[in-house]
């Protein structure tokens, strides 16, 4: 069965391969913000959107033959949800939201075989963000350029946005977008790697 990842992340795609995983990456081309409007009205958990985003990706590309992946986070601040930042200006109002406080990420990662979910798994983190002043702010948009824009929440642990936190607790891999142990764990149990 070929394994299909249902997204373009480089981040995933690194996580993957780094981790000794064939696969292919597809775009799903799933229009998020239109999938959560219903959602949102109707008043649904961070983990219920990212479990329902993650589900539409892997479904949208999923066929015979084929295991999909598919997976999502949200970014949640007592209740506000965030999305990725469409400039800079919106980066750093993230961020200034986002400073002096703990926010939850929420990452979803489903399997999807011959059209139908066959796993999923929500892994939770919890991330602190020490006090930034405005012209800290600037100085972390200017060290991390276009890759602010990637990201909900305005940053990459992976790159300059580590320097952003006091505090992390929770799967790494999670909060890269991707909750690597459990998946390679259920991927031994279907046997696509060795046990």
């Amino acid at each position: 069965m070929t394994l299909i990842l249902a997204s373009t992340s480089s981040t995933r795609i690194a996580l993957l391969r780094n981790a000794g995983l064939t696969f292919e990456a597809l775009s799903p081309g799933v229009d998020e913000r239109a999938l959560e409007a219903p959602l949102l009205s109707a008043g649904a958990t961070p983990t219920e959107i990212a479990l329902a985003l993650a589900r539409a990706k892997a479904l949208a590309i999923a066929a015979p033959g084929r295991l999909v992946l598919g997976g999502d986070q949200v970014l949640d601040l007592d209740g506000q949800r965030f999305v990725k930042p469409a400039d800079r200006a919106a980066a750093a109002a993230q961020i200034a939201a986002l400073a002096g406080r703990t926010h939850r990420l929420r990452t979803a990662v489903v399997l999807a075989e011959d059209s139908e979910i066959v796993w999923e798994h929500v892994s939770t983190a919890s991330l602190t963000m020490r006090p930034l002043t405005e012209a800290a702010i600037e100085h972390y948009l200017d060290e991390a350029g276009e890759t602010a824009l990637w990201s909900v929440g305005a940053y990459l642990l992976e790159g300059v946005g580590i320097q952003l936190f006091s505090v992390i607790e929770g799967d790494y891999f999670s909060i890269l977008g991707l909750p690597l142990l459990p998946l390679l764990a259920e991927l031994r149990r279907r046997g696509v790697l060795p046990s």
